[in-house]
């Protein structure tokens, strides 16, 4: 058998360490992007809950309305 067939225990030991290397980096953008993810749902409930209260004083303000006589002001 050639020995370029078996790779050497130095080189399979770096390619090792190197595939290490990544998958550490990986699973730090991972856990990143995963707090980003969190961070943003908590927004996203945060913008429905203030859109929620908009609609409802609209909606006052509309049943209001209601109540005002509809008339010019008096300087037209």
């Amino acid at each position: 058998m050639d020995r370029a067939e078996f790779p050497e225990a130095s080189d399979i030991s770096a390619r090792l360490t190197a595939l290490e290397e990544r998958l550490s980096f990986q699973q730090r953008v991972v856990d990143q992007l995963h707090e980003v993810l969190l961070e943003q749902g908590r927004r996203i409930e945060a913008l429905q809950r203030e859109a929620a209260r908009q609609r409802a004083a609209v909606q006052r303000l509309s049943a209001a309305e209601g109540d005002l006589p509809h008339e010019k002001p008096p300087h037209y």
